[in-house]
């Protein structure tokens, strides 16, 4: 057989194999492989078969220029087309979600370089889904063009209840609360009103024991908080974590322990009716998950704010005890016994430190040794300053000794020590706030792209790989904080 031969057929998706078989009169011939009208290959060969194939996506010709011994004639091939190119699905989002019931409106178009417009051709598996009951639905999207090439693409839709009328019934319930309150305190800040121009026309019982309607509500708030209280004294497990927070029953005069957990319990409902609030405003109902972050968030809100009261009352202790050294030193040169100074402190100097040496002068009142009342107040400060001044007093109430000159060191040493701390804080604090900004920039390029755009990272949160992804960026952030504060941490004195 003579002429072009191949098993072609309009269009394909696999590589195109041309036999070429010339003439028995050719004495020679050379052909053209031209691409999308350019030439891509040439080449001249004797009388003999010759096998073309085409691999890339194109459209081809191939022409052939046969050499006779009187002459030449040119051929042509016919088009051959290769797509191996697969379609494109164009997606607007690859996550949705929708109410229980509602109508899902996805944008989707296709499109493939040979063949142009396929989005007629596109075929799913949506009309298998039940919309109407909850849970994640995977709906997936095909579509080939002619040469077989096949693209497909996965849609996830959430499905929540439909609970538009819950959430109207509590708006309703909410504004009308919301109402009922303002409509309260009117009432109540106008009979205020009344009772203040009424008040110069009449004479106010010396037995008038009537309380303020805030002061009402704390105490309600307060017996609320005692019975919790007696339930929760009953559990083991709350007692146990209860420890950890006696420090602050000394500190802030806090009854037990018992009643900061049940404060902290009501702190917790607190912001579980705050976020529920919030959620129906915007017309939505809080999930379970929400509930426990919520009640998580609250819990431990107390915990941040008494730790930061804590820490500022033991600089208020340390810096009022430096004071009463001051003090006592100077009572001492006057002639005053260790008692007199100790009671002298408790008058003069303001602050922790003077209800603590109040406690000290009870305690000695009450009989208590001198070095035992000491020690149990280094106890209860626990600083290296308390701890030092009690061992000085206990060896100077054993041995005697001059304790003017003992406590004039002490005051000299303390006030080195604490100048040398001064300094070094204003040394270390640019190391500080290049640790601060180290670890506060990344997270504030993360907010500034969610807000630019909010499906950014989406992918992180909706496949296995971006999750794990996750997981790994998060304890990347966690050693690179850890190493941060260990390469510009500088240790104080000890």
């Amino acid at each position: 057989m003579e002429g072009f031969i191949t098993n072609y057929l309009d269009i394909t998706n696999e590589d195109v194999v041309v036999n070429y078989a010339p003439p028995s009169l050719v004495r020679s011939y050379s052909y053209k492989i031209i691409k999308n009208s350019d030439v891509i290959y040439e080449s001249e060969i004797l009388y003999e078969k010759t096998t073309i194939t085409l691999t890339d996506t194109g459209s081809y010709k191939i022409e052939v220029v046969n050499n006779y011994y009187n002459g030449s004639e040119t051929i042509t091939s016919p088009e051959y087309k290769i797509d191996k190119v697969a379609p494109i699905l164009n997606i607007k989002n690859k996550t949705y979600k929708i109410k229980s019931g509602d109508n899902l409106n996805i944008d989707i178009t296709a499109s493939d370089i040979v063949d142009g417009d396929l989005t007629s051709n596109i075929t799913s598996n949506i009309s298998t889904i039940d919309f109407k009951k909850e849970g994640v639905k995977k709906i997936t999207y095909s579509v080939s063009d002619k040469a077989g090439n096949i693209a497909n693409e996965t849609i996830y839709v959430t499905v929540s209840p439909n609970n538009t009328n819950l959430i109207r019934v509590g708006q309703v319930s909410l504004v009308v609360i919301l109402v009922l309150i303002i409509i309260f305190l009117n009432k109540y800040i106008r009979s205020i009103k009344l009772e203040k121009r009424f008040s110069k026309y009449t004479i106010n019982s010396s037995k008038n024991k009537s309380i303020s309607l805030f002061d009402n509500l704390y105490n309600e708030y307060m017996d609320f908080i005692n019975k919790m209280s007696k339930i929760l004294s009953k559990s083991v497990f709350v007692n146990k974590r209860a420890k950890r927070y006696e420090k602050y029953v000394e500190a802030f005069k806090l009854s037990s322990t018992i009643e900061l957990m049940s404060k902290k319990i009501v702190v917790g409902v607190l912001f579980i009716l705050a976020g529920s609030s919030f959620k129906l405003l915007v017309g939505d109902i809080v999930s379970s998950l929400e509930i426990l972050l919520s009640f998580i968030v609250g819990f431990y809100t107390l915990d941040i704010i008494y730790y930061y009261k804590y820490i500022k009352y033991r600089k208020k202790l340390e810096k009022d005890l430096f004071e009463a050294i001051s003090v006592m030193n100077n009572a001492f040169r006057s002639g005053m016994s260790i008692t007199q100074a100790v009671e002298l402190v408790s008058r003069e100097v303001n602050g922790p430190i003077a209800k603590e040496f109040e406690r000290i002068r009870i305690s000695i009142s009450l009989g208590l040794d001198i070095e035992v009342a000491f020690k149990n107040f280094a106890e209860r400060v626990n600083t290296k300053e308390a701890v030092y001044l009690s061992s000085s007093l206990s060896v100077l109430n054993k041995t005697g000794g001059n304790i003017i000159k003992v406590f004039s060191s002490i005051e000299k040493n303390l006030f080195a020590r604490r100048k040398l701390e001064q300094e070094l804080k204003a040394l270390t604090s640019s190391s500080k706030l290049i640790m601060y900004v180290l670890i506060i920039v990344p997270i504030v390029f993360v907010v500034f792209i969610n807000m630019l755009n909010k499906d950014y990272f989406k992918p992180l949160f909706t496949n296995a790989f971006g999750i794990i992804l996750l997981i790994i960026m998060v304890l990347i952030y966690v050693t690179y904080i850890i190493v941060v504060r260990k390469v510009l941490k500088v240790r104080g004195i000890k």
